[in-house]
């Protein structure tokens, strides 16, 4: 479809109805019943991808958008507007700018009233290099815009190299040297804080933070007092400046130079400092403890959620990631620490999807291990797969549950299971499943549906040439269908010749002539018409006992 068209069919639509339409192609594709982790994360790119993809339609075709039939009116759903309305040289037209985020023109605007001799207030210098300090000096990338080269990488992006690179790592500007912000900062008559506040702040955030902390020692050489702002940005550049633990925090007790000051720290502050804390090594714990009883002192409310997660990663993650209670088999702690995920959403507090799978992961391990396996079986109807998509070593450690406590005529419902999670193609966790049904009789009903199971592995194989056949597997299935009731009996006529001589040649290299037998007699059962050349093989190739023969 040509551009032309599809504005034109899509021109009828409200704003709300294109996003929802938008949001529908994204995620359609991706709603499944049972989501695995990786899926998840494609079902949340695509709402993503579909609200990015109406914005931009719908911010670059404002007119083809004026119907809007919500009620009451929801702004956010309108196209922005971006066009200016004010082309003379004033202050006025110079706030529209900045109110529009359009820092070149803004920039433009500022250099033409100074060149006319016009005195802009202070407030709207303020809020000019509070715009551009916040974009780096350049015009805001539109969604669906192609985004800029910018050749310095910043000390920032230099130390995330030992992680996966995040997109929002590459939208990021870095601070380049005299730039507009500086510029002006230093064209101006008299700077105050407020000045100082958004040149520190800018440079923090785009990776210029040894620059940062040279502007605020200048600030202070000209007397001023530094703002909360400030100090909360510096306290968050501290581990950048510094490769010691020990140096970082001396750094980070920027709290002492504001109570000098005569700065109340605000909960942004105490965020800073329990981020940067993450990044002192053995010093952490100890200094967040103090940190938590500073912030009481100060009666600054601890509940706040970014609060919970840098704690989370400063104390819980061991707990969360490495479960000691796992190590120490401490089962009452297990449990404690579930009851505090169930609490409201304290589930947020385990990270991302894959930190929450490896969260259950482990919890599921330890109710295998210590558990009944009836509240095995509870957890495992209640967590799987909505909470936890497990892996095959998951599916092992339920397999070694239901053996320990001796309830294996499950198997043929975990064998289900194992396919709808996609781990049927695994052939040793099939051969252990096998291995466990073929090991020991069991009454004629659960031997009936272990050989059932066993012809439906047969067929899953089948299916998948890539997958090859142990000799264990097969061994397995041979003791399982000779055992199984003669009802179904037909159903072994599944078995090519193909595959019986070539299970007869693996009891040849194996030394045992016994499972030999066993599939002679298999095939004699079936009245196959293999049979006696399989008989004639293993008295050929077999040192056969009498009976036997």
């Amino acid at each position: 479809m040509q551009t032309d068209e599809f504005f034109a069919c899509i021109a009828h639509y409200s704003v709300s109805d294109l996003t929802n339409q938008l949001y529908f192609i994204n995620t359609s594709k991706c709603i499944l019943l049972h989501l695995s982790v990786s899926l998840q994360k494609l079902f949340s790119l695509s709402q993503e991808s579909g609200r990015s993809a109406a914005k931009f339609i719908i911010n670059n075709n404002p007119k083809l958008f004026t119907k809007d039939f919500a009620e009451p009116h929801i702004p956010c759903l309108m196209p922005e507007t971006v066009s200016l309305r004010l082309e003379e040289v004033s202050e006025e037209a110079l706030k529209e700018r900045i109110t529009l985020r359009k820092v070149t023109a803004a920039v433009d605007m500022y250099d033409q009233l100074l060149q006319a001799g016009t005195t802009v207030s202070m407030e709207t210098t303020h809020s000019l290099l509070d715009l551009i300090c916040l974009y780096s000096d350049r015009d805001p990338v539109q969604d669906g815009e192609p985004q800029t080269d910018d050749a310095e990488f910043g000390e920032e992006l230099k130390k995330r190299k030992a992680r996966v690179r995040r997109a929002s790592d590459f939208l990021k500007f870095t601070w380049k040297e005299n730039n507009n912000a500086e510029r002006i900062f230093n064209l101006l008559p008299e700077r105050d804080t407020r000045c100082y506040s958004a040149l520190i702040r800018g440079m923090v955030k785009h990776g210029a933070y040894a620059k940062a902390f040279s502007m605020y020692t200048d600030m202070l050489n000209n007397r001023l007092t530094a703002d909360v702002h400030i100090f909360s940005a510096l306290i968050s550049a501290a581990p950048d400046v510094r490769d010691k633990f020990n140096e970082r925090w001396d750094l980070i007790e920027l709290l002492n130079q504001m109570n000098q000051q005569k700065v109340r720290p605000n909960l942004l502050t105490f965020n800073s400092v329990l981020k940067s804390l993450r990044r002192c090594g053995f010093l952490a714990k100890t200094q967040a403890l103090h940190t938590l009883n500073e912030m009481k002192a100060l009666g600054i409310g601890n509940a706040a959620i970014r609060v919970f997660y840098y704690l989370r990663d400063l104390f819980l993650r061991a707990c969360f990631l490495s479960l000691q209670c796992l190590d120490s088999k401490d089962l009452e702690l297990g449990y404690k620490i579930q009851s505090l995920v169930d609490v409201g959403e304290n589930w947020r507090l385990l990270g991302d999807s894959f930190q929450q799978s490896i969260y259950y992961g482990r919890f599921f391990n330890l109710l295998c291990m210590m558990e009944h396996i009836d509240v095995v079986l509870k957890w495992y109807k209640q967590i799987i797969p909505s909470l936890y998509y497990p892996n095959p070593q998951g599916m092992r450690d339920l397999l070694q549950a239901l053996d320990t406590d001796s309830r294996l005529d499950l198997l043929p419902s975990i064998w289900k299971d194992i396919k709808t999670l996609g781990h049927d193609n695994k052939p040793d966790l099939v051969e252990e499943l096998l291995g466990l049904m073929a090991r020991e009789k069991h009454s004629p009903e659960v031997q009936e549906s272990f050989a059932a199971c066993a012809l439906d592995v047969k067929s899953v194989f089948d299916l998948r040439p890539s997958i090859e056949w142990s000799a264990a597997s097969l061994s397995h299935i041979t003791t399982l269908l000779l055992r199984f009731p003669v009802t179904l009996f037909p159903a072994v006529l599944l078995y090519s010749e193909g595959l019986l001589n070539n299970f007869l040649s693996v009891c040849h290299s194996d030394g045992d002539p016994q499972k030999a037998v066993e599939l002679v007699q298999l095939s004699a059962a079936f009245c196959l018409p293999t049979t006696w050349r399989l008989a004639k093989r293993a008295l050929a190739e077999f040192d056969l006992t009498e009976e036997q023969r």
